[in-house]
């Protein structure tokens, strides 16, 4: 299995966990009245559930550790150098921030206009930064972001785990 479906089968796998649980709250109650005698068979037992959720548990924490293995040991070739996907990661979501933050700066004023407190002076905020500087670095940073992720997907689409996952796909 790809590392790709892995990610995937990670949100499959925790909503079969919702629905077991759901499963549990309607099988390990029932409501009668008074006298009513309890009802001898069930579709499922609560011990069956149990057993299928600590599957479903096991295999979880499995593929966990082999999604976090393959995250160490694939590397990804950046501008930056080669990084270990984890890191690469890691690095994209820096970059997309430093660039909001460019990208924040470059579209304030390079001058602007205050009233003053008393006396009807005027203030003037001077931004001590050129922002189409600021504007041309975001962009730049947001391109380094973007080919970092794209390289982050190809490796997610060739990096393959030993996961069986027939039971669930």
């Amino acid at each position: 299995m790809y590392l790709a479906d892995a990610i995937k089968l990670k949100q499959l796998l925790l909503k079969q966990i919702d629905k077991l649980l759901e499963e549990v709250e309607r099988v390990a109650f029932i409501e009668l009245e008074k006298d009513e005698p309890l009802p001898t068979i069930q579709s499922r037992s609560l011990e069956d559930i149990e057993v299928e959720l600590e599957s479903i548990r096991c295999d979880m924490r499995r593929l966990d550790r082999l999604v976090c293995e393959a995250n160490l040991r694939t590397v990804v070739e950046t501008n930056d150098g080669p990084l270990p996907l984890v890191e690469a990661m890691e690095f994209a979501i820096q970059l997309r921030a430093q660039a909001r933050m460019y990208q924040d700066l470059a579209e304030r004023p390079k001058r602007e206009f205050r009233t003053g407190y008393g006396e009807g002076t005027s203030i003037i905020k001077h931004a001590l930064y050129d922002p189409e500087l600021y504007r041309l670095k975001a962009r730049d940073v947001e391109k380094r972001a973007n080919r970092i992720a794209s390289a982050i997907e190809t490796a997610n689409h060739r990096t393959e785990i030993d996961f069986d996952a027939s039971r669930y796909m």
